[in-house]
């Protein structure tokens, strides 16, 4: 007697969405990951994996190669821009106080990883989603894309902040908001440093050093949405130009071309549900935050093994009374997230020399009298646990290719 699998659908090849796809398909789900890049090449960013997110990716046998890329040891700071450290800390106390160190990963390594635990075939390019019917407890829920019609038991909609699928379901929410600030990413050749931020009068600067010997760095700034300015790497040196050691020579050891530059928005209005139907929102689709915490994508691996728990023993025809369960377990607590990721932001952001001269203040403060002050505050964000029992594995049903009944079988209800 054959058994049929559950299928499902992952719009988007993230690091929330391959997640999922992988958790789903340990379960014995069979999955296709629809992704509308053409290729998925890589980004020259890095992604922090915080200790919850690590847990995240334990589950699915993915945490120990991204744990090896580890390379935070020693002093770490807080620092202002002409150097001096407004508060001390050091990788070691963090990787004790949580259990697991904070990893600055290139995003392409992390890809690669969460890339090997699928089948060939799971992914499928060049497939930007037009449009999307939830379906209901009696009728699949389908996908249409560029590349075709699809139709599965459950949607997981990773599609990112600009998510064609939340706009779809939810579309009188109004979306992500502009969050005040934009943000540059590169990655560059080693140098010494110590890892950490430095913060100014509307202007952060913060670099770390990654495992192959390169540096990851970022900036923010204030700015009206939209702004461009030609040179970003001039505009940089522009803006950080006289600040301590070596931040200028980060920023001019990167090509214009290497350096990205993206305008930050978040979900400041969070969604009545996380989803609607078989269909379920995951990561920046669900609840787009500002990078302050380091959360996006950490957030985006909790959803991914919360959904994956919430769906064990459910077939096909479980899903929708399921999936509520997932809104349940995530939606208050991305949505704390969200705020205590803009309250950090915008203490970084202020620009007026009053404000700015009494958060130095209290920072210096802070690191002299309590100096595990800032860690404590992230104790309610990086203690989350996974709720599974150990790492999620095979069904025992036969791993094969996604069933090629998933792809344009719209009429199958």
């Amino acid at each position: 007697m054959s058994v049929t699998k559950p299928e499902a659908i992952v719009v988007g090849a993230g690091p929330g969405g391959l997640a999922a796809a992988t958790a789903l398909h340990r379960q014995g789900w069979s999955v296709v990951v629809l992704e509308r890049a053409a290729v998925l090449e890589p980004i020259g960013a890095g992604i922090a994996m915080a200790p919850n997110g690590l847990r995240a990716l334990d589950t699915i046998d993915a945490g120990a190669p991204i744990r090896a890329l580890a390379a935070i040891q020693g002093a770490a700071a807080l620092r202002r821009p002409d150097g001096r450290v407004l508060a001390p800390t050091s990788g070691e106390a963090f990787a004790a106080r949580f259990g697991a160190p904070m990893v600055l990963a290139p995003r392409a390594e992390v890809m690669r990883v969460l890339l090997a635990g699928l089948p060939e075939g799971t992914l499928r390019t060049g497939a930007a989603v037009l449009d999307v019917d939830p379906g209901d407890a009696h009728r699949r829920a389908s996908v249409v894309t560029e590349a075709g019609t699809f139709t599965a038991d459950l949607v997981v909609a990773a599609d990112g902040i600009r998510s064609v699928i939340r706009r779809t379901l939810f579309p009188e929410h109004p979306g992500p908001r502009y969050a005040g600030f934009t943000t540059w990413r590169a990655i560059v050749p080693g140098m010494d440093l110590t890892p950490g931020e430095t913060w100014g009068r509307g202007l952060v600067f913060g670099a770390m050093p990654l495992s192959d010997g390169r540096v990851y760095w970022y900036a923010t700034a204030n700015r009206e949405a939209g702004a461009e300015h030609g040179d970003e790497r001039a505009e940089l040196l522009r803006l950080f130009g006289d600040w301590h050691a070596p931040i200028p020579r980060l920023i001019a050891s990167a090509t214009p071309e290497q350096i990205l530059h993206l305008d930050v928005h978040e979900m400041a209005e969070p969604l009545p549900a996380h989803h609607r139907g078989r269909v379920v929102l995951i990561g920046d689709a669900a609840h787009a935050m500002t990078p302050n915490l380091g959360q996006g994508g950490n957030q985006a691996l909790e959803d991914a093994v919360e959904l994956a728990d919430v769906l064990v023993g459910v077939g096909a025809d479980g899903v929708v009374d399921a999936v509520p369960g997932y809104t349940g377990r995530r939606l208050a607590r991305t949505t704390a997230i969200v705020r205590k990721s803009r309250r950090l932001g915008a203490m970084a952001q202020w620009d007026t020399p009053v404000a700015v001269a009494v958060r130095d203040t209290l920072l210096r403060a802070a690191g002299r009298f309590a100096p595990d002050a800032a860690l404590r505050s992230l104790d309610d964000v990086l203690s989350w646990r996974p709720p599974v029992r150990g790492p999620l594995t095979p069904a025992g049903l036969e791993v094969t290719r996604p069933s090629a009944e998933v792809a344009s079988n719209a009429g199958r209800a």
